[in-house]
């Protein structure tokens, strides 16, 4: 029960987005919209307590709440964020509204990985407490304490992406001299 459970949150967290936006910028019920929105949060409450309530009427801990702890935290700590990009793109598709930043380059874009190793910490730290809580109302369980591992070595390898983009920046691509030409196609000649 607790993997469906999973699922639909992560395909209700998409549909919920999509409407939200629909209602927003084809509709054009910013309120609505922005309401649905809000209920995302939501869903991982009715997550949270499920998976407590399987744990406390006796379900041994196993993968599936761990899956569900690292999902907590993933969405508490990008889902504001996803939503925004999303937001952002939707606006500008939709409602004309500025375009979005694009990638970035250089010493900005090793900032923006490290902002993002931040939420990664983030969706880890609520993931290990979560997971924390789970053993010790359950005893001593190595399965749990394997996902609090998993979410750690995550941690280190986003870290380690930051890290590479800071010691090796990506640069911009380069913009040729006549980029206000198109080439000429063959049957064009010069004149």
């Amino acid at each position: 029960m607790i993997v469906a459970l999973i699922i639909a949150c992560e395909a209700g967290f998409w549909v919920l987005l999509a409407a939200g936006l629909a209602l927003r910028y084809l509709a054009k019920m910013p309120g609505l919209g922005a309401a649905v929105l809000l209920c995302e949060p939501l869903m991982e409450l009715v997550l949270l307590v499920v998976t407590t309530l399987d744990l406390k009427n006796g379900a041994e801990p196993d993968w599936k709440h761990g899956l569900a702890a690292l999902y907590i935290g993933y969405t508490v700590a990008y889902g504001h964020y996803t939503i925004k990009w999303l937001d952002g793109h939707a606006a500008y598709r939709l409602a004309g509204g500025p375009k979005p930043a694009g990638p970035e380059y250089g010493k900005a874009r090793a900032r923006h990985e490290w902002k993002l190793w931040v939420r990664t910490v983030i969706a880890a730290a609520v993931a290990l407490a979560l997971l924390q809580v789970a053993i010790w109302y359950a005893g001593d369980v190595s399965s749990l304490q394997g996902w609090q591992s998993g979410a750690l070595r995550v941690v280190g390898f986003h870290a380690l992406v930051a890290a590479a983009y800071t010691i090796w920046p990506s640069k911009a691509p380069a913009v040729p001299d006549d980029a206000g030409e198109r080439p000429l196609a063959p049957t064009e000649r010069r004149r």
